[in-house]
């Protein structure tokens, strides 16, 4: 059953840029109890239905760093029924990231339910930024990944930190 799963989400992926993506914009999970809206330049990419539910938006890099390294923020949202499995859906996600290929926490996390770290992806860095919420039944988990270096510049750094950081106040 995994291989059929990441066999359709390579296919759905792999179709969506493709077929050129649909620019983001208002979004709606969780039969409208999560929503948030998302910069204008996100492409989305991939949208799963179900328990888990996600979504997942390309944020594009100009530069030449773009065509080898995919930045993309994820929101992925799943029923939880109380306090104790949103820790646990929590922790066995930090598990996996702990899991990653040269995986390298933040000294100091920004704030409760979140952290920062580092990790390689086809040999390259990736920075990546978490976020977790338990509401309305629900565990939420935002998932900021770009490339640590990026001919783009600290300018799209800076743009890529400011679209999650506004998704982030939205789904509080």
């Amino acid at each position: 059953m995994n291989f059929l799963r990441s066999t359709t989400i390579a296919i759905v992926f792999a179709s969506a840029l493709l077929a050129g993506s649909v620019h983001a914009a208002e979004v709606s999970m969780a039969d409208g109890s999560v929503k948030f809206s998302t910069p204008d330049s996100w492409l989305a990419i991939m949208e799963t239905q179900g328990d888990p539910e996600a979504r997942v938006f390309q944020v594009p890099d100009p530069s030449p760093t773009g065509k080898v390294s995919l930045a993309r923020v994820t929101v992925t949202v799943k029923q939880v029924p109380d306090i104790s499995s949103f820790h646990q859906y929590m922790g066995d996600a930090t598990a996996k990231a702990m899991a990653l290929p040269g995986y390298k926490a933040a000294e100091l996390p920004p704030g409760p339910n979140s952290s920062i770290y580092t990790a390689r992806e086809d040999n390259a860095e990736f920075s990546y930024t978490e976020h977790y919420w338990f509401k309305n039944g629900h565990a939420i988990q935002l998932r900021c990944v770009r490339p640590s270096q990026s001919q783009a510049g600290a300018a799209w750094k800076a743009q890529f930190d400011k679209g999650c950081d506004a998704v982030a106040a939205q789904l509080k």
